[in-house]
């Protein structure tokens, strides 16, 4: 195995288990006699040394800033049964967290460095998991981690791979970026537009071949009940409604009407079809393809109101040169939406963009509502739910970020 030992002192984070090494940290890399190429192939595993040669760690090597993410400290290989054991572990979280019940099929299994697993992603959904590396290193195991995801969950029979979007765009990659892992029973035949599955009670139509991530926002689960409680007799306005599963949750709370807006037509088309599974001959439901800003623009001019919006926006930033102009979309945004609430509106609002820490986020909110000139008091503050843990020593793991606003 390669060998990569870092600069004196640069294993400090490491002593505290932060699962990143950076290319600036290291001192030399010795690859093994047998190494076939002259440098370390991106993927492969390597194991990670001290300047004075104590073995810190195996991880998958990368190439870029983080050139090492870390699998396992102390040790100097991989146990046998690694990814059994890791993803067992993952497992029984979830069900002592009580996510995994009969009115409850989806959930995250997986979550990267929250679950001691870097650069990998598990949904659940009912009997079919979707599988997404974010790094080489977890696509070269792409088969060892499908087959032991069934042989831990009982309930799936079948495994998605969707890679496309998350592996790095010019590494080499063998093999099929998506693709049937496992295929068993009827699910894999069955064409995943046509596949449902439940979340609190609610069904929601999973399009893993052509849906977001891997077809479905599970991280905003909590939040979406929370709306539920609060929209009780009130219109309700969701931006960026994707699938619609805060509409879902306003529409079971009795609100009185709710507006679904996406820029995408097929969003559009999904929340129309979740309402309809889930509320037939539902009156009270509008769904209306529209950019954002123009949508909010238009609706203001309008003198439209609402009692409680929900912004839940795509990632403005998606890395760190990006956030200056991330956080002045959203204040730009959170400024329209609170022209448009009446008096004694609530106002939820959220930032997954992991470049933007939650203080960034909460000042360019706080200049929105400055802007407006209203009154804006904080009733929660929210984030990931806890089938995305936060690893405690890889505080970057926390990327969602979100507000409830209660507005005069």
């Amino acid at each position: 195995m390669t060998t990569i030992q870092l600069k004196p002192r640069k294993e400090e984070s490491i002593l505290r288990f932060h699962p990143w090494v950076f290319s600036g940290a290291i001192a030399r890399v010795t690859l093994d006699a047998d190494h076939p190429e002259p440098a370390p192939v991106e993927g492969e595993l390597v194991r990670v040394m001290s300047s004075e040669h104590k073995v810190l760690g195996v991880g998958h090597w990368q190439v870029g800033s983080i050139a090492v993410r870390l699998l396992a400290f102390g040790v100097g290989e991989l146990p046998e049964l690694f990814w059994q054991e890791r993803i067992a572990a993952a497992y029984r979280m979830r069900q002592r967290l009580g996510l995994l019940r009969e009115d409850n099929t989806i959930y995250r299994l997986i979550h990267g460095e929250g679950d001691s697993l870097p650069g990998l992603v598990v949904d659940i959904y009912g009997a079919t998991a979707v599988v997404q590396a974010h790094s080489v290193g977890m696509h070269v195991y792409r088969r060892q981690i499908a087959q032991a995801v069934v042989d831990t969950v009982s309930e799936v029979t079948a495994v998605y791979y969707k890679s496309d979007d998350t592996l790095p765009f010019k590494a080499p990659v063998e093999g099929d970026r998506t693709g049937w892992l496992i295929q068993q029973s009827a699910v894999s035949n069955q064409q995943s537009e046509e596949y449902w599955a439940t979340e609190n009670g609610l069904e929601v139509r999973i399009d893993w071949l052509r849906g977001q991530k891997t077809g479905f926002f599970i991280d905003q689960r909590e939040n979406r009940a929370l709306v539920e409680r609060y929209a009780r007799g009130k219109d309700v306005l969701n931006m960026f409604c994707y699938t619609g599963g805060f509409s879902l949750y306003a529409l079971r709370g009795e609100a009185r009407t709710v507006d679904s807006v996406d820029v995408s037509q097929k969003a559009i088309d999904l929340v129309n079809t979740n309402v309809a599974r889930n509320f037939p001959g539902c009156t009270n439901h509008r769904a209306v393809a529209a950019d954002a800003f123009d949508y909010l623009s238009a609706q203001c001019a309008e003198g439209r109101r609402y009692d409680l919006i929900i912004l839940d926006p795509p990632a403005f930033a998606k890395h760190r040169d990006a956030v200056k102009n991330a956080l002045r979309g959203y204040q730009r945004i959170n400024a329209k939406a609170i022209e448009m609430i009446r008096p004694g509106g609530i106002l939820f609002t959220f930032s997954c963009s992991q470049a933007v820490d939650k203080e960034a986020f909460r000042l360019a909110v706080f200049s929105a509502a400055a802007q407006t000139g209203r009154k804006v008091r904080i009733l929660h503050q929210l984030h990931q739910p806890q089938d995305h843990p936060i690893n405690i020593y890889h505080p970057e793991g926390e990327y969602l970020k979100g507000l409830v606003l209660y507005v005069e």
